[in-house]
């Protein structure tokens, strides 16, 4: 399907990515379906997304009137399969693990039309492999947003063997109604383009912490006024999660060798509990409000 006739798109997962991407999709003027397992779950999301569609039109990046039009566009449910029969795109953004995504695109496979695109919303596993858990590989896709979705200006699509031109093409002219920018990872390689690079400086950022050379607030200080970044690398983590991080650098190792081993003090902090605001402690984060 081309992204013109899209207007009906259905989200798996309310977490934090999946309900921010469920706002950015209502806002760009579609109807979206968050769908997730359980009815807190659900209730949580509905939350996450009241409270940044408030903060939108405090700030003034979006009207009351616009806010309540993309309130109006969201449900929710813990139906999957009636979801996505109805869904002309479908995204799944659920837990990073392998097995899980691959059950996930297998049930929107069941229940889709066939001229639909499943998107993950994958930071790292092989597209060939997550489409072969379908029985349409020609029409899944790599979509990696970034969090938080509705204030991040990109996109990363990533293609699988069997990904066609045209599943290329309407994710790309879906992406632009949704306002966002991308980039195209043209081969299925772990880490993709943007993993690859923001783990890499997470990890030397760790070590330079535990090597004694700064301090967190330092490094991270360092990145956002010498390379203009938005947030500085060690932020991120707490942002992102230090369980993510490990996790993405781990399955990154097991491709690339020792050059994304995980520092110690990271390991550290994961086994502490210390996940950054998932958890109200990470590598600077201590519990303020997010």
């Amino acid at each position: 399907m081309s992204a013109d006739g899209i207007e009906d798109v259905v989200v798996v997962g309310g977490g934090v990515m999946g309900n921010g991407i469920a706002q950015v999709v209502a806002q760009s003027g579609l109807r979206v379906t968050v769908v997730d397992v359980a009815q807190d779950a659900l209730d949580r999301a509905r939350e996450r997304i009241e409270r940044s569609l408030a903060r939108f039109v405090r700030s003034e990046r979006l009207s009351q009137e616009a806010a309540d039009a993309a309130r109006s566009r969201i449900a929710f449910s813990t139906d999957l399969e009636a979801a996505a029969a109805g869904a002309d795109h479908a995204v799944e953004t659920v837990v990073e693990d392998l097995e899980v995504k691959s059950g996930v695109l297998r049930r929107l496979d069941e229940a889709c039309r066939e001229d639909v695109i499943l998107a993950s919303n994958t930071s790292q596993f092989s597209i060939s492999r997550l489409a072969a858990a379908t029985s349409r590989p020609d029409r899944v896709i790599g979509s990696h947003w970034f969090n938080p979705p509705p204030l991040m200006d990109l996109i990363e699509v990533v293609r699988g063997v069997e990904t066609s031109d045209e599943t290329l093409a309407a994710t790309l002219a879906l992406a632009e109604r949704y306002g966002k920018r991308t980039v195209v990872c043209r081969k299925d390689t772990p880490g993709f383009i943007t993993s690859r690079l923001i783990v890499a400086l997470m990890l030397e950022s760790m070590r330079i912490v535990e090597e004694g050379i700064a301090e967190p607030g330092d490094v991270d200080l360092a990145c956002e006024k010498a390379f203009n970044h938005a947030m500085g690398p060690l932020d991120t983590m707490d942002f992102s999660g230090l369980d993510t991080t490990l996790k993405v650098a781990e399955n990154m190792r097991d491709q690339y060798g020792d050059r994304f081993l995980a520092p110690q003090n990271l390991r550290a902090l994961v086994a502490a509990g210390h996940l950054g605001r998932k958890s109200g402690r990470g590598v600077r984060y201590r519990g303020e409000d997010a």
